[in-house]
């Protein structure tokens, strides 16, 4: 039977295993069985592992001679790899909805023929899955978007973006780590802190974990920013 991945190079110094090209929380749980499987027997040689929506890149060091048959170990685990039964932890996230929170929340509910309620409804009950933790530090890609709620990016980008934003494109949702360019459609913003150097573990979230966000007011979204900006975390592990 053919292998459904397949390993490529990144550099001299990393190898990436990619599985199907879909969005899919079995396919997230099966890049990360293959982690925690290098994590708990790292293979020698191996340096950092860093997982995808549908793909595992391993770092390693290119001077160990262990290396040498990394490819061939990648391969073995990964044939056998399978996700874990245990889910990840479920975090509820404050969110500001619309107004200077959430920019876009009245043109996306016109552009599907909803209510800002409906909208908000949506996002909110939606069983978010941490598929990546990247481009950003602490940037947290969510998924899959409820189909109501499908649609392109901006045809204008912004410049800047503010940290916390709570944005959705395709079928996918973010939340935004520090302040950035982004093209996707502006629907809340969160007062959480996913990226924290003060904090023993400075990224809050961490791929497989799942998310629910909480709608709460402007006043509150204040209230607990500035809890936040001490140091405080402001999401909560009901699971």
């Amino acid at each position: 039977m053919p292998a459904d991945f397949r390993i490529r190079p990144a550099g001299d110094s990393a190898l990436v295993v990619e599985f199907e090209e879909r969005i899919d929380p079995a396919l997230s749980a099966r890049v990360l069985a293959l982690e925690a499987a290098l994590t708990a027997d790292p293979p020698p040689g191996v340096r950092e592992t860093l997982p995808t929506y549908r793909s595992l890149l391993v770092r390693f060091d290119p001077l160990d001679p262990g290396a040498e048959v990394l490819e061939a170990t990648l391969a073995s685990r990964a044939a056998v790899a399978r996700g874990a039964a245990n889910p990840g932890r479920l975090w509820r996230i404050p969110c500001a909805y619309g107004g200077a929170h959430g920019e876009d929340l009245e043109g996306v509910a016109r552009a599907k023929s909803l209510t800002t309620d409906e909208v908000v409804r949506i996002h909110a009950t939606t069983p978010w899955h941490v598929y990546m933790i990247g481009f950003a530090p602490g940037a947290t890609y969510l998924g899959k978007l409820d189909a109501r709620l499908h649609l392109p990016r901006r045809a204008n980008p912004r410049a800047r973006v503010p940290a916390g934003s709570v944005p959705i494109a395709g079928q996918q949702g973010l939340i935004m780590s520090i302040a950035m360019p982004s093209g996707w459609h502006l629907l809340g913003q969160t007062p959480v802190r996913l990226f924290e150097p003060r904090r023993a573990e400075p990224f809050l979230l961490a791929p497989g974990d799942r998310v629910r966000f909480e709608p709460i007011s402007a006043a509150e979204y204040d209230r607990l920013d500035r809890l936040a900006e001490r140091g405080e975390v402001v999401a909560e592990v009901t699971a």
